[in-house]
């Protein structure tokens, strides 16, 4: 990597202060170690922001325009001579991709995919224009990398074929020592939610299922749900609908969030839709027991029904309920031996190395 001098990252993420996650803590490591072996990033973003370490990076902001128009621009601008560009969040296979070889043909182009795809599959026309798309523009992207299996196997379905070849699976990661872990295992019937308030994290289920058990036998729970989004309206509607006001409350978003998990007895995560699912992996790493769905929530495979916490079907509203009233009536519980999986693959740091080995493969 000794000839690497720079490189161009495109993330279509918007930088929030009160919304840190597990990206941002990569993307600031990601940089100070690529500056330790002689690596400069020119980072794209929709906006500038100084929080964390981002006073660090070198960072373009797209404004009004999209970051594929805005980088595209400024290449035609600047001429940078790029090794590397890194696309995170950003669509695949469109006719961007073609016009960043015409214009920076000596660089290699790695998409990463975190997008989460619809429970049911995309409908027939969606499907047949993204494989349509993936053998027009597949061939402009020289590493596509999936964060999770599930990630891999949904871009060759999503492209073709022809893609295999050149996919790679490179988990996401997160600081393990940066979460308070739990040390008593009592249950106090506090639950929590930790996610962006959209329809595919699956809350609605949650509150229904929670309707249900209320509708049959009244049990004295808490469930704090941590998160902002578009949804949220809506779901503080169907609360006052249901009168589950005692039960839920919206905590907004938190810096602290790390420390916090240990507090609760169990985390809920109903997802109709995941590509990695950080919140079940914050769980884990906090020993936080976790009650999410056995596909889309579970999509890294680390939840094992009975032992580190309960799986259940995406929208199956009755079996979450089940699963409540079994915690609440204490007919199923999780034991502190339950967490001692390896989870060191899942670390910022082996996220940041393998990253950075991408940039070796040229």
């Amino acid at each position: 990597m000794d000839n690497l001098k720079k490189i161009a990252i495109l993330c279509n993420y918007e930088l929030l202060p009160e919304r840190v996650g597990g990206m941002d803590y990569f993307f600031w490591e990601f940089d100070a170690s690529c500056k330790r072996n002689n690596i400069q990033i020119d980072w794209f973003f929709p906006n500038k922001s100084d929080h964390g370490d981002y006073n660090k990076l070198t960072i373009y902001a797209s404004g009004n325009q999209s970051i594929e128009a805005f980088f595209l621009d400024f290449s035609k601008k600047h001429e940078p001579t790029y090794t590397h560009i890194i696309t995170h969040f950003v669509a695949f296979c469109t006719p961007f991709f073609k016009k960043i070889k015409q214009q920076l043909s000596t660089a290699e182009v790695i998409g990463v995919d975190h997008n989460p795809r619809p429970l049911h599959g995309y409908p027939l026309k969606k499907k047949v224009e993204k494989r349509l798309k993936g053998l027009l523009y597949s061939r402009y992207i020289d590493q596509f990398i999936g964060v999770s299996p599930f990630s891999v196997h949904a871009m060759i379905q999503d492209f073709g074929k022809q893609i295999k070849s050149k996919t790679k699976l490179v988990y996401n990661g997160l600081q393990q020592g940066n979460f308070k872990q739990k040390t008593s295992f009592v249950t106090n019937n506090r639950f929590v939610v930790a996610s962006h308030l959209r329809k595919e994290k699956g809350i609605q289920d949650l509150i229904l299922a929670v309707k249900l058990l209320n509708d049959e036998v009244k049990f004295d729970f808490t469930i704090a749900i941590y998160g902002e989004g578009y949804y949220q309206t809506h779901l503080e509607n169907c609360i006052k609908e249901y009168n589950l006001q005692d039960y839920f409350s919206f905590k907004g978003s938190v810096s602290n969030l790390k420390e916090l998990y240990a507090n609760y007895d169990y985390l809920i995560h109903p997802s109709h839709g995941e590509t990695f699912g950080y919140a079940v992996l914050e769980g884990l790493f906090s020993h936080l027991p976790v009650v999410t769905t056995a596909n889309q929530g579970n999509v890294l495979g680390l939840v094992i029904d009975n032992q580190n916490g309960f799986l259940f079907q995406e929208q199956d509203v009755e079996g979450l309920k089940t699963i409540l009233q079994n915690i609440l009536s204490s007919k199923a519980a999780i034991t502190r031996d339950a967490f001692t999986a390896d989870l060191s693959d899942f670390s910022l740091h082996k996220m940041v190395e393998n990253h950075l080995q991408l940039l070796s493969q040229k």
